[in-house]
């Protein structure tokens, strides 16, 4: 059953189209993912979910629910960590917890919720002591302080060590066992890989692809990608008859081949009977960095 439903979503700042045409379903319990470029329309999309965005053209719905003309109803459904957040600096844990919690008929008891994030020892520390990832995790216990059936996290983890947006993972992954939904807006692409059910790919405001990870993957069309440096050229012809290759380019020396294990073998043979050397060479699985490029026309 979609929890979220967007058809043929539309938006122009200045008459210049930001979100064009977008349409996707997001299903209760899925972690639901929105990939693209800078700029590419996806904070706007989600803005719209959330109501603090009044569509152009189309429909957005929550529940059943359009965040604009029901606007209360979807605030009570839909929890959001926003892309910028800010809280006031001197504001403690404590007392941000018990302000959003204020805000709710029936709030979740933000002790356990504090607890499930690591903010426990933290409830007395002002905002602007905590660390990034202090902070985060503030942040989506705020998101989920509601009871909320869908979270929607913008860029939860920029700005974060590498430590820190694994934990934050964890945390998302948590989230979802929980039973709420989660819609995640995100330019990592490890990051989309790991979490995310489905992925939707937004690239100048329309969706260039919807699938889930290694369904993007596959679309690269080749699942194995083969790199090397040879010790002398090798000839052109040769490397673009290399059996299923579905791309052969080099860079700055260094060939890169996407294709299969009978495209990876090929080249050890074609190595070995012109007596090149492969040197660093690389075998390894496509990955949703080689989609992404694939798809978007924008360099990551």
């Amino acid at each position: 059953m979609a929890i979220v439903e967007v058809q043929g979503l539309r938006k122009s700042y200045a008459g210049r189209p930001v979100v064009d045409g977008v349409t996707f379903r997001v299903e209760e319990g899925e972690i639901f993912g929105i990939l693209g470029p800078n700029g590419a329309g996806k904070t706007t999309t989600v803005e719209c979910v959330e109501g603090l965005r009044l569509p152009d053209a189309g429909t957005v719905r929550v529940a059943g629910f359009d965040p604009v003309t029901d606007h209360d109803r979807v605030t009570r459904i839909l929890g959001a960590q926003l892309q910028e957040s800010e809280l006031q600096p001197k504001l403690t844990v404590r007392e941000a917890l018990e302000l959003y919690a204020a805000f709710y008929p029936e709030p979740a008891d933000w002790r356990p919720l504090a607890e499930r994030l690591g903010l426990t020892g933290k409830l007395t520390t002002r905002f602007a002591k905590l660390s990034g990832g202090q902070k985060q995790r503030l942040f989506i216990a705020l998101a989920l302080i509601g009871n909320p059936r869908v979270v929607v996290l913008d860029e939860l983890t920029t700005g974060l060590d590498p430590r820190a947006r694994r934990d934050t993972w964890s945390l998302i992954e948590e989230v979802r066992a929980g039973g709420v939904t989660v819609l995640l807006v995100t330019h990592f692409m490890e990051e989309a890989q790991r979490l995310c059910d489905r992925i939707a790919v937004i690239d100048r405001g329309r969706i260039a692809a919807l699938d889930t990870p290694s369904g993007l993957i596959r679309r690269t069309g080749g699942g194995t990608v083969i790199s090397f440096t040879p010790s002398r050229p090798l000839d052109e012809a040769d490397l673009a008859g290399l059996p299923r290759a579905a791309s052969v380019e080099t860079r700055e020396g260094r060939v890169v081949i996407h294709g299969t294990d009978e495209t990876a073998n090929a080249v050890i043979t074609l190595l070995a009977r012109h007596r090149v050397t492969a040197h660093q060479l690389r075998v390894t699985e496509a990955t949703l960095d080689d989609a992404f490029l694939d798809l978007t026309e924008e360099k990551i």
